[in-house]
């Protein structure tokens, strides 16, 4: 089977208004309590797999003012979300259905189990009355894959998101599998097949994500990276270069997303955060380089395939930081593009990055993941430079392998199967923190 770029940017390249994970469950909760009559709320069972739990336990829902967690990521879904609008179901937020979440919130009304599975897994049911409505999600944040009314399975709703083909796989794993198997090379030419319309979709996620870093650089939200980083340069202590340029947009950005404002991000492969690193330091650094914004965007759009690429092989949701080693590796690719480097130049900045950054873990979206963007964007704009000056990491080093396409390779071995037990850490770790008083 064969993809193009379109169907990459149409399965990977999504606006998400708030921390997908917890908007994932906001999505299930409201789509389940779309089927109830009148929508009426007394109580909501969430089940989630230990990634989805540790992605949106620390995060603030957007337009709910300071609420946070998978509970109340449930509770706003379900009492006025709107799952025709997909990943921005809480475009739809009014005070009322604020106050009835709250109300179940304060009254325990909504629980959260952990399934044992690995892998983007959601079930939410919602109560009310005699009646019970199921949703559940796989693989995809926005994938729906069942729906039931009191026990009945709802096979004719638009939510549903289309079947599998007949090996069972949806068109997310079949795209994976084929683009697992490229080389970086026939992935480079695929910057060629980006028409006008893709561009100015490219274009789009561009303005959503600058919107958030404006934000962010305006109010000092959450831990205030990009508005720290702005009065550093103020104050002379520090340059303004390329780095620093990336650095300064991408934290920004991230301040805003991780601090709940009401602003959708375009998201990449299946996280904002991802979005926000693949698009900001390629728009970042335009400045300092001669092109035009077309080939600007087709650095983009290399940096949203690369991301994906990277994240086919190492998971959707995994104990390794998807912003760093995958949209890092976007990023690194699309600036090594966008300042006149080759294929051969991308191999290098994708291995320098992978050595960099490799062993950065993911221990969940909060505020502090503005640090980690912060380093990204700022490694994937030093591994690309780097690279042009003929520094590249050598194949006898750790985990580096003797291509691009072996070291992802080996990056995906150590995400599944080397960090399987620093993940279960993680969590229990995060788990404790939550139970202590």
């Amino acid at each position: 089977m064969h993809f193009t770029v379109k169907d990459i940017l149409h399965l990977e390249v999504m606006p998400a208004l708030g921390c997908t994970e917890p908007v994932a469950v906001a999505l299930a909760a409201a789509s389940a309590a779309s089927l109830l009559p009148g929508r009426m709320v007394d109580a909501i069972d969430v089940w989630v797999d230990p990634n989805i739990y540790k992605n949106g336990t620390a995060v603030t829902i957007p337009g709910t003012g300071n609420l946070n967690g998978l509970d109340a990521a449930a509770a706003v879904g379900a009492c006025g979300g709107d799952p025709t609008l997909g990943l921005e179901v809480l475009n739809s937020l009014d005070q009322k259905a604020l106050a009835k979440a709250r109300e179940l919130l304060a009254h325990n009304q909504v629980t959260i189990h952990l399934f044992d599975d690995s892998g983007l897994h959601i079930r939410v049911t919602v109560i009310s009355g005699d009646n019970q409505a199921e949703a559940e999600i796989r693989e995809l944040h926005n994938q729906i894959v069942a729906l039931s009314l009191n026990g009945v399975t709802i096979t004719d709703s638009p939510l549903l998101s289309p079947a599998a083909d007949q090996s069972g796989k949806s068109a997310l794993a079949l795209m994976e599998e084929w683009l697992m198997n490229l080389s970086l090379a026939e992935i480079y030419e695929m910057i060629d097949q980006l028409d006008e319309d893709d561009l100015q979709f490219l274009k789009k996620g561009v303005e959503f994500n600058v919107r958030l870093a404006e934000h962010g650089l305006k109010y000092g939200s959450g831990l205030g990276i990009g508005k720290a980083i702005d009065r550093l340069l103020k104050q002379k202590l520090l340059v303004r270069d390329m780095a620093t340029s990336a650095r300064i947009l991408t934290s920004a950005a991230a301040d805003a997303r991780m601090s709940g404002v009401n602003l959708p991000a375009m998201s990449s492969a299946g996280s904002g955060n991802h979005g926000l690193t693949a698009i900001l330091p390629i728009w970042a650094i335009k400045d300092f380089v001669d092109h035009d914004e077309e080939t600007v965007l087709r650095a983009i759009g290399l940096s949203h395939i690369i991301t994906a690429y990277v994240k086919a092989h190492t998971g959707r949701l995994s104990a390794v930081c998807g912003c760093s080693v995958a949209a890092g590796a976007g990023a690194t690719a699309g600036i090594t593009y966008l300042v006149g480097g080759n294929v051969d130049h991308m191999a290098g900045a994708i291995k320098n990055i992978m050595e960099d950054l490799a062993g950065v873990i993911c221990d969940g979206a909060k505020a502090g993941c503005a640090l980690k963007l912060n380093t990204a964007a700022g490694a994937a704009v030093q591994a690309a430079l780097f690279s042009l000056q003929g520094v590249n990491v050598k194949d006898t080093d750790g985990i580096i392998g003797h291509s691009p396409e072996q070291t992802v390779r080996n990056l995906g071995k150590l995400s599944h199967e080397g960090m399987a037990a620093a993940d279960r850490t993680i969590l229990t770790i995060m788990r404790e923190k939550k139970q202590s008083p």
